[in-house]
């Protein structure tokens, strides 16, 4: 029996869950706490008990009073809850305030959302004091909320080797931030390794399909990592997008910070940039001579300062040229004689 599986299932999808304000149920509970308070003590005080007033009252302060209160919690800004009841996903809790929800539900974390080392050293340095379960219900009750903020993922440097199969050494830093809060908590184990693992296959697909350079950089119509630069981040935003939208993500921006040789063959590359260059250095050099020289010619036959013959006019190109084009200064040779 052969089972099929469903690539294009999004898996769970982010939904609101139930929720009231929870200012009025901390009055109205608090105002039944001390009612029931009041209760036990009336009760007991007569000549005879009352028990049916007894037993209201302590069975509301055993177990009614401390669900109401089990069912407030806070949301700050860009933040986010998501909130499972009796193994099912019940919805996430969004918006800043104060609210009061099932209070049978718990809020789901994974790996990246346990209490960090530092809450915990922390709370271990107190323990003396007696803080320190103070300190590990706070670290646990901020474990459990998801932030919605932009977070910057600045992944390791990757050897991918180009197109023409030169190893370079390429560098990304990745914006993003969490769109669907259920996605992310229930469709992959670890959002941040996900997204870092998604950056690295997608960046090293679409770096294998450049080559680092060009033989004369800048000219002609193919592309380069070192020209190519803004095609080439809309390239990985777009797969890195794809790849990362089962996991509720959302990429806003791309970017390569470092981009260089191999160490093993960086310094033969640079001498072969710098033949390259020289090479169109001396390009330049003699279509500027050449100009110059067409230019001496033609001002000479016009004003009629002197007439020269094919085989002067190729020793004056000669000269001129070699004057223009060399590295060095000319040294000045003074003729005393004819000109013939």
């Amino acid at each position: 029996m052969t089972t099929t599986i469903d690539r294009t299932n999004p898996g769970i999808v982010e939904k609101p869950v139930w929720r009231m304000a929870g200012m009025p149920v901390l009055i109205i509970n608090t105002l039944l706490a001390l009612g029931a308070t009041g209760a036990i003590v009336f009760s007991l005080l007569g000549d005879a008990v009352n028990t049916p007033l007894l037993v209201a009252g302590i069975v509301y302060l055993s177990i009614p009073v401390w669900l109401f209160y089990i069912g407030l919690c806070v949301v700050r800004p860009q933040e986010a809850m998501v909130l499972t009841l009796f193994g099912k996903y019940n919805g996430t809790l969004r918006g800043p305030g104060f609210f009061f929800v099932n209070p049978f539900s718990t809020a789901f974390r994974n790996e990246v959302s346990q209490p960090s080392t530092g809450a915990a050293n922390i709370s271990g340095a107190k323990a003396a004091s007696g803080v320190d379960e103070i300190s590990k219900a706070l670290a646990v009750h901020a474990a459990r909320k998801i932030s919605l903020k932009a977070k910057t993922l600045n992944n390791d440097k990757q050897r991918i080797n180009d197109l023409l199969g030169n190893p370079v050494i390429i560098d990304t830093v990745v914006v993003w931030r969490i769109v669907d809060t259920a996605k992310a908590m229930f469709n992959v184990d670890n959002f941040i390794e996900f997204l870092s693992i998604q950056c690295d296959s997608s960046l090293r697909a679409i770096v294998s399909q450049y080559p680092y350079d060009l033989p004369r950089y800048g000219q002609g119509e193919d592309k380069c990592l070192r020209s190519a630069s803004e095609e080439i981040v809309k390239q990985l935003m777009a797969d890195i997008q794809k790849k990362v939208a089962i996991a509720g993500m959302e990429i806003l921006d791309a970017r390569i910070t470092n981009l260089s040789y191999a160490s093993e063959i960086a310094a033969a590359m640079l001498q072969r940039q710098q033949a390259s260059a020289l090479v169109d250095a001396k390009q330049t050099i003699v279509d500027g001579a050449v100009d110059i020289v067409q230019m001496a010619l033609k001002r000479l036959a016009q004003d009629n300062v002197i007439e020269l013959d094919e085989e002067r006019k190729a020793a004056m190109v000669s000269n001129l040229l070699v004057v223009l084009c060399s590295n060095t200064e000319a040294q000045p040779v003074i003729n005393s004689g004819s000109l013939y």
